[in-house]
């Protein structure tokens, strides 16, 4: 039994330093098992409907709780983060607004990538690993792993949140059928702040650690379909593309520290269009601005959508 907890420790060690070669800020790992005690927090938020128009959280209740049931014979799922922190701005201060995790390349691809290659130096040296790797892309209470697995802890704005780097940053796992010793989790530093459900502007935050998607700013620009609703006209304090409020405000971020990937800088010319510009936006130059960038999922009339919402209340 030592002996295996030994190589295990071994193996942790291991993926850390792949981990950080490939960028990785953070490596955890926790044992895979049904959360049962995040069973009745999603019953109730999706009971409550407040996953709005975003059917597919509804789906799959049970491989949410259990990764076991995605990749059988599971034993660990090891959670990674990759920081996308940047104090770069957009430099017309009346432009409509982009949440700056899309400021580059989809992260979606770009961790993804970087977390197949570390599932490949394990299987590289250690043989013929079950393991398959997600970001953002399968039915995984991401947040709830990466706490489990001593990552940081849920903050009152519902992400997750460390000492050293604050929130920003995007979340994969990797589950595996290695047996690998666990990490704890750590405690909740949030104390009495209240900052963030104090800045929301929608009130999508309706209690601590749990968010309203259906009324969260970032809903209703990234993946509402419809027609904006009047009743939030005025309310979105020119976000066109996401939302980074309640990041902006928590006092955690002023440890975080700008990420050195390439592939999320921002194009000079995003940066430098002015709030006209933005208005006049044509397809052409979003296609130019937004290859390849998490603002597809938006596509150019949603985007034109957003900007006539926020630029109908200024007028009005």
């Amino acid at each position: 039994m030592g002996r295996t907890r030994h190589i295990g420790e071994e193996r942790v060690e291991r993926i850390r330093a792949w981990a950080a070669e490939l960028g990785f800020s953070g490596v955890g790992v926790a044992v895979a098992e049904r959360l049962d005690g995040e069973e009745p927090r999603l019953a109730q938020w999706l009971a409550e409907g407040q996953h709005g128009d975003m059917g597919y959280l509804g789906r799959n209740f049970e491989k949410r709780l259990d990764p076991r049931l995605l990749l059988p014979g599971t034993k660990t799922v090891i959670s990674l983060l990759y920081n996308h922190y940047t104090d770069v701005k957009q430099e017309d201060p009346e432009a409509p607004r982009i949440s700056t995790y899309a400021y580059g390349e989809d992260y979606h691809f770009v961790v993804k990538w970087k977390l197949k290659e570390l599932l490949k130096w394990m299987r590289r040296d250690w043989g013929d690993i079950a393991g398959r790797v997600y970001v953002d892309s399968a039915p995984i209470l991401e947040r709830a792993w990466a706490a489990r697995s001593g990552l940081g802890w849920v903050g009152k704005h519902g992400l997750l949140l460390n000492k050293e780097g604050g929130s920003h940053f995007f979340l994969g796992e990797i589950l595996v059928d290695l047996e690998l010793p666990p990490d704890g989790p750590v405690t909740d530093h949030c104390g009495s702040c209240t900052r963030c459900l104090d800045a929301c502007p929608t009130g999508a935050i309706i209690r601590p650690q749990v968010v309203d998607g259906s009324k969260c700013i970032s809903y209703f620009t990234i993946e509402l379909r419809d027609a904006l609703p009047e009743p939030m006209a005025g309310r979105f304090e020119n976000w066109m593309f996401g939302c980074d409020i309640c990041q902006e405000v928590c006092p955690w971020n002023r440890h975080a520290t700008p990420h050195q990937e390439p592939a999320f800088m921002p194009k000079p010319e995003l940066l430098a269009m002015t709030r006209r510009e933005w208005v006049d936006l044509k397809e052409e130059t979003f296609d130019a601005l937004f290859k390849k960038s998490p603002v597809q999922r938006t596509g150019y009339d949603g985007l034109k959508r957003n900007i006539a919402f926020l630029e109908g209340k200024r007028d009005a």
